[in-house]
């Protein structure tokens, strides 16, 4: 079973998906679905369109480099099989598969850090402009019209047997 990425998207195609359009120079290109057609034919630049895993790599939303990358890539050289291997082989690629995800998370983690910021000093900063609407328009008044009143030094006869 060959598995083959889109031209325009980079998603994996399987067997009996997808368009392919071959060129008059015979240059094929492979196709996920009629959305990914489409936009080739209407001559879309999929650096350009945010939902294309070509824009997410090059403005830095998801991981590019990355050494766990290069087991995925393809190898055209025929092995053969021994079951030692691909049972070393299947244990290998799901450790990879873990060693990957927490990667993408501290990516996706590093990538919102800065922003995480920004939206605390908005928030102090609204806080700070609309104080009003916070406290309760009772308390504004009561605040203004307060007096300090000093309490006499002289304890009481009662106080001093209460205190015993």
């Amino acid at each position: 079973m060959r598995l083959v990425k889109c031209w325009f998207c980079s998603s994996t195609i399987y067997p009996g998906h997808g368009i392919q359009f071959v060129r008059n120079d015979a240059k094929i290109f492979r196709f996920c679905r009629s959305k990914c057609h489409k936009n080739f034919k209407m001559k879309r630049n999929p650096r350009k369109v945010k939902w294309t895993k070509a824009y997410r790599a090059a403005h830095g939303k998801d991981m590019t480099q990355d050494k766990t990358f290069e087991f995925e890539k393809k190898r055209n050289r025929p092995e053969r099989y021994d079951r030692n291997v691909t049972e070393d082989t299947l244990k290998a690629i799901k450790k990879i598969d873990k060693i990957r995800s927490t990667r993408e998370a501290d990516h996706i983690n590093k990538r919102l850090k800065p922003n995480k910021q920004k939206v605390y000093k908005s928030a102090v900063k609204e806080i700070d402009q609309h104080i009003n609407l916070l406290i309760a328009p009772g308390s504004q008044q009561q605040d203004s019209e307060k007096v300090k009143v000093l309490v006499s030094g002289n304890k009481s006869v009662q106080s001093e047997a209460m205190e015993e």
